[in-house]
């Protein structure tokens, strides 16, 4: 390993110049993992790895490019010390990024979950927003930056300028935040799609890759079917669970109380009611839609 990443801390080489980054924590929120490509420029993918770290790999080889896979607050923290180089983009990162209010309303989608938003991920976490980008990529580009071939893959169904990668050089895959966590798919904001989602990670498992590399967990080598399928069917565990709890009848309200799926982990009630609320309403319309719940003036009932 050149450039004396091997005396960093969790860095290390996946292919000839392009290396796998632990974010701070194990990478787990509010950091995510990040990767680095060290060609003829050097580049980082997604800036939430912390701050200690991409400071230090900054002084061993200056980096020239920012590529950001999505705009959730884990992957763009710390961005602003990069503020000054040249920063990619989704074509579908909206405008709100540029604003922490119109953010927070985005991905809470309400006024009260958008102020709060603000105050625990946007001032809480120190959280910047992002300047204009100097270019912006979308799905099928070929992004050819340090030494990689970089196929962008839209993956709309966690987050709208969601996008995974496909080095085509190497055959490593990016998959972001299809992340083969034990929670399962995230799909808590207004513009998260369930169906979407399932297609995204249909799309990826039939791509030629040769290592899964997510923003959460270590990479994978080989052919990531076990994983693939094991995050997949969290999915039928959430549907599931919210099925359950149609019998006798329950509203949206009354569900997101028990907090099935966070179990109250999150600190912030208010937070964790607004994602937890978002989650259960998508669920909550594809089983009414397949005929397995009855809604009637805003209970829902297990057919």
């Amino acid at each position: 390993m050149g450039m004396g990443f091997e005396r960093m801390d969790d860095i290390y080489e996946l292919a000839e110049n392009f290396y796998f980054v632990q974010g701070d924590g194990r990478g787990l929120f509010p950091y995510c993992n990040g990767y680095l490509l060290t060609g003829e420029e050097t580049v980082l993918i997604d800036t939430g790895i912390g701050e200690g770290k991409i400071r230090e790999i900054d002084e061993k080889s200056r980096i020239d490019v920012v590529i950001i896979t999505h705009s959730h607050p884990d992957h763009i923290l710390n961005w602003y010390l990069l503020e000054d180089r040249h920063l990619l983009l989704p074509q579908q990162t909206p405008d709100a990024v540029h604003d922490l209010e119109l953010l927070g309303q985005r991905f809470a989608g309400t006024l009260e979950g958008g102020a709060r938003w603000v105050e625990v991920f946007g001032r809480g976490l120190g959280l910047l927003p992002l300047r204009e980008p100097d270019g912006r990529f979308g799905d099928g580009d070929l992004l050819k930056v340090g030494g990689a071939e970089l196929e962008a893959i839209h993956a709309p169904g966690h987050l709208k300028d969601h996008y995974c990668f496909l080095d085509r050089k190497s055959g490593i895959l990016i998959t972001t935040d299809i992340d083969f966590s034990s929670f399962g798919p995230w799909y808590c904001n207004p513009e998260a799609d369930i169906e979407v989602f399932q297609a995204d990670i249909r799309k990826l498992m039939a791509l030629p890759y040769s290592r899964a590399c997510s923003s959460h967990k270590t990479p994978i080598k080989g052919r990531a079917i076990s994983e693939f399928e094991a995050f997949m069917a969290g999915f039928d565990r959430h549907r599931r669970t919210v099925l359950e709890l149609c019998h006798p009848s329950t509203t949206v309200e009354e569900i997101t109380a028990l907090s099935p799926f966070f179990k109250g982990r999150i600190p912030d009630r208010v937070i964790q009611r607004t994602f937890e609320g978002n989650m259960i309403k998508k669920i909550l319309a594809l089983l009414v839609r397949d005929g397995a719940v009855e809604e009637s003036e805003g209970r829902f009932r297990r057919v």
